[in-house]
């Protein structure tokens, strides 16, 4: 099937530690098995961008390549095998597997030279996507609300859900309150967790904790975390300690603080040969360490409760969006990120 687009402005990632280069890229000639071509209408930006372009995980062997795990869409086109989606279908576009086919990733050709993609992108206006990285939404989703469905709000609710296995009544404490810690205070809000700490550098990050549902709230860059959190909890156990930073001192003090049955969950993503070390003993006798892969969320079955709960008004986004800036000026959002300027999550309009 010919496409009905043949172009798409894109940032591409053509070095670490660069910025992104905002170019036209030619799209494939037709879709293949299990793709579909999607209109992208919103795309956030995630850690996971930023730790790509700084090679947090290491050398990248697939330069260059396209971005983004984040986003919200119209279905234009399907190829062959396509079952779960139509064409005019509002979409959910994230990394985690859904339903449908896993297609072969697209190729993309920019100046004459191929350009790698993962199964989904949203740094891109038109973007060839794997079926089973869509999820339908109905058309009158609020397109900024669906775009964070890929990856903030499932991994933050998620991250409770799956990993922590939050109580009612459970104490943790939240390390890092940006796009998905602020889920996550969210998500332990609607738990009835108490107390809830969110610590973090930068107050404006902080006030808006409070009005997505953290009890308590330390400036990490002003005062000893881990002497504010034991104050706080006044002798309460902690249970949970959720850790969105990767940095080995926060983990091994998360650790050291949790009770003897406390659940330490790893969020944040650590750098390459940023080791952490533990006395293990505990882990015998039931405290656990837990990493988090996107919240272990399932995107076509835990999108729609979500919705759910988001139309009947039992939480919501209002603040969460921080920033909003188009494709051209991605690199001054990406440097908003990575400043601590930006509070919440920080979108693109394409």
């Amino acid at each position: 099937m010919t496409l009905p687009v043949k172009y798409t402005e894109a940032a591409i990632l053509i070095e670490q530690n660069k910025k992104l280069i905002v170019d036209k890229v030619q799209l494939p000639e037709k879709l293949e098995i299990g793709q579909v071509l999607v209109e992208v209408h919103v795309s956030g930006i995630c850690g996971s961008q930023i730790g790509e372009i700084t090679g947090a995980k290491g050398p990248d062997k697939y330069l260059p390549h396209l971005l983004g795990h984040e986003g919200c869409g119209t279905v234009l086109s399907v190829g062959p095998g396509v079952k779960t989606l139509s064409k005019g279908d509002l979409v959910v576009l994230h990394w985690r597997k859904g339903v449908g086919i896993e297609s072969q990733t697209p190729n993309y050709i920019w100046r004459g030279n191929k350009v790698n993609a993962g199964w989904v992108t949203t740094f891109n206006k038109y973007a060839v996507v794997s079926e089973n990285r869509c999820t339908t939404v109905p058309k009158d989703t609020n397109r900024e609300l669906a775009a964070l469905f890929g990856c903030a709000i499932t991994t933050g609710f998620g991250v409770i859900e799956n990993n922590a296995k939050l109580r009612i009544g459970e104490s943790i404490v939240v390390f890092g309150a940006g796009g998905i810690g602020l889920n996550i205070i969210q998500a332990s809000s609607l738990s009835s967790a108490w107390p809830i700490i969110a610590v973090d550098l930068y107050d404006s990050r902080l006030k808006l904790a409070k009005t997505f549902g953290a009890t308590h709230i330390i400036n990490s860059s002003k005062y000893d975390p881990r002497e504010m959190i034991l104050k706080i909890l006044n002798g309460k156990s902690l249970d949970v300690f959720i850790d969105n930073t990767g940095l080995p001192e926060i983990i091994e003090m998360g650790y050291e603080i949790t009770n003897s049955e406390g659940r330490l969950i790893l969020v944040g993503v650590p750098s390459i040969n940023s080791n952490i070390k533990i006395y293990s003993l505990p882990l015998h006798f039931g405290k656990s360490i837990i990493g988090s892969h996107g919240g272990e969320c399932t995107p076509n079955k835990d999108i729609p409760r979500y919705l759910n709960l988001f139309n009947a008004g039992i939480w919501g986004i209002e603040g969460l969006v921080s920033e909003r800036y188009n494709l051209k000026n991605i690199n001054a959002a990406i440097s908003s990120m990575q400043s601590g300027k930006s509070v919440g999550r920080v979108v693109i309009n394409l």
